[in-house]
């Protein structure tokens, strides 16, 4: 049979293997995407310390730092080709989704840090001006902020709670009763709602402290002054109350399509060896279920870190800042106070604990899960 292999030289240009790849090509690479790295770089050192009032060399705009941006990228993908070859051929059809990752996610938080180092309020004259670290002494020492932080350790731990109260849903809706699907409709139908219509839906009618039917049967039942966000301890029992109606769907029906998947060979096989409907769920049901739990929990947890929408309809925050999250005491700092950075100031700082709090939650849940199996 005839040797079919390529000479080093019959290789088409620009479809060399990476390991025969004259090794002055691969130099040329190298330093090409270096000094269009080194280049992007030195533009927008230049540019931060232009805007920081460090030096008067740069530019009025960021438009510069676009223009390089893109001849980074034009530079790092005909350095992929010349230092890798194929390979670098078909690391070009990645390149654009990482060019637009980095312009839309990396640079944006960047930005986010900059401005968290200004002092920039949206109704002073002044203009934007640097100041350091002032807007993080600030936020250390705001006794807002901190109670919305613990507002949030509240909030996160009522979703166990919530967990508990789909589960029992899902079983209900898992048995064989009538009109299940009736029931499955209106259990979801909290879900198909806006937050913003729940809240005055709920939060403003119907548990409105003087003519509301909730306030008028809580004084039937000896309830005399039946205001349910006028106390700080009510008003966040009832944020919970109305974030929790409308979320726990989004759990009982992650639970309930883990139920329908379940074997019923494993169920029935317990029931033979006589254990009692207690037994099979604590044995049987729940450690089956524990994957698909753990995952409804941690993606209810992300979705009430975000907590905002409910809260400033209902509440603003109030009564004094009882009932605010973190989001909506930020949205509040940048519409009732144009500070537009300490508010970026209590973002990151927000951001960065919610990396770390995931992150964190992610590897506790995969070692759970794995201890338990």
């Amino acid at each position: 049979m005839a040797d079919q292999t390529l000479p080093t030289n019959a290789w088409p240009a620009n479809g060399v293997p990476a390991d025969l790849i004259p090794p002055g090509r691969k130099r040329l690479g190298f330093a090409l995407m270096a000094a269009a790295t080194l280049g992007l770089l030195a533009v927008i050192a230049l540019q931060i310390l232009y805007k920081t009032e460090v030096t008067t060399l740069g530019f009025d705009t960021w438009r510069p730092i676009v223009y390089a941006y893109v001849l980074w990228g034009v530079a790092l993908g005909v350095g992929q080709v010349l230092t890798r070859g194929e390979d670098g051929q078909r690391a070009l059809f990645l390149l654009p989704a990482l060019l637009f990752t980095i312009a839309m996610v990396v640079f944006p938080t960047l930005f986010g840090f900059y401005i968290a180092l200004t002092d920039w309020n949206l109704s002073s004259f002044s203009g934007r001006k640097f100041n350091g670290l002032d807007n993080f002494w600030q936020m250390l020492a705001d006794p807002y902020y901190r109670n919305a932080l613990f507002n949030m350790v509240l909030y996160v731990l009522a979703v166990f709670v919530e967990y508990i109260i789909a589960f029992g849903l899902a079983l209900l809706l898992n048995a064989q009763i009538r009109a299940r699907k009736f029931f499955r409709v209106v259990f979801l139908m909290p879900l198909m709602l806006s937050p913003v219509a729940v809240s005055w839906m709920i939060g403003k009618s119907l548990m409105e402290y003087r003519f509301g039917p909730a306030a008028t049967l809580a004084r039937h039942l000896g309830w005399d002054n039946p205001a349910f966000f006028s106390n700080p301890i009510t008003a966040r029992i009832s944020i919970m109350v109305l974030d929790a109606w409308t979320f726990i769907p989004f759990m009982m029906i992650m639970l309930l399509a883990g139920l329908q998947a379940m074997s019923r060979e494993v169920l029935e096989a317990a029931r033979v060896d006589g254990a009692t409907t207690w037994q099979t769920f604590w044995q049987v049901t729940f450690p089956l279920m524990l994957p698909v739990s753990v995952t409804a929990v941690i993606l209810r947890i992300i979705f009430k870190l975000k907590l905002a929408d409910i809260i400033i309809t209902v509440t603003s925050g109030g009564p004094g800042g009882a009932t605010d999250s973190v989001s909506s005491f930020i949205y509040r700092e940048y519409r009732d106070r144009s500070n537009v950075g300490y508010g970026t100031m209590l973002a990151m700082a927000y951001l960065v604990i919610i990396i770390v709090f995931v992150t964190w939650l992610l590897k506790f849940a995969s070692r759970f899960v794995r201890n338990v199996n």
